[in-house]
């Protein structure tokens, strides 16, 4: 397995940078927030242990947190995307079916794998920011409509990311 904790940390700090310095501050309607930066936590390789995955994820929502004078809520939802994101590997597709070196992105495991894949932990993520964001049931309907044009929107913003910046497997 070769290393490339390098690109990872960086992809950390520009997705980070990204989402605070230019998607937090665009107005889109008050229902679509989209959150780019959980490329990073797609993006990690499979053999990520368990425990950097989880701290790395605290630390991205943190940073986010920070720099948009939230309460914790995107690290709660980063913390919960990360938790949910070996389930959804092994429900996806299990990449012991795959060669060792593949990585979570389109150009290794085919887009229809990493959409579904993508899908599912934007969809978790969403739920739980939103629904801490709420925090009652009165506007459900509001939380509902919020989750799933988001997760639309992120996941059109994830995908068209990845086809910008994906690389060919030769």
């Amino acid at each position: 397995m070769k290393n490339n904790y390098g690109n990872d940390i960086l992809r950390f700090i520009l997705l980070v940078a990204i989402q605070v310095l230019v998607l937090n501050q665009i107005d889109f309607g008050g229902y679509i927030d989209p959150a780019l930066y959980l490329l990073f936590i797609l993006l990690l390789p499979f053999e990520v242990p368990g425990w950097l995955l989880l701290i790395s994820s605290f630390f991205l929502g943190f940073s986010v947190d920070i720099f948009s004078h939230s309460t914790g809520l995107h690290t709660a939802a980063s913390v919960f995307a990360a938790f949910v994101r070996p389930g959804v590997i092994n429900m996806v597709g299990k990449p012991a079916e795959y060669e060792a070196s593949l990585k979570p992105g389109i150009a290794d495991m085919g887009f229809r794998w990493f959409f579904i894949y993508a899908l599912l932990i934007v969809l978790a993520h969403h739920f739980v920011l939103f629904s801490l964001e709420a925090f009652r049931f009165e506007e459900f309907l509001y939380v509902l409509l919020r989750i799933l044009a988001s997760t639309a929107f992120t996941l059109v913003f994830i995908i068209t990311t990845e086809y910008i910046f994906m690389r060919k497997r030769h």
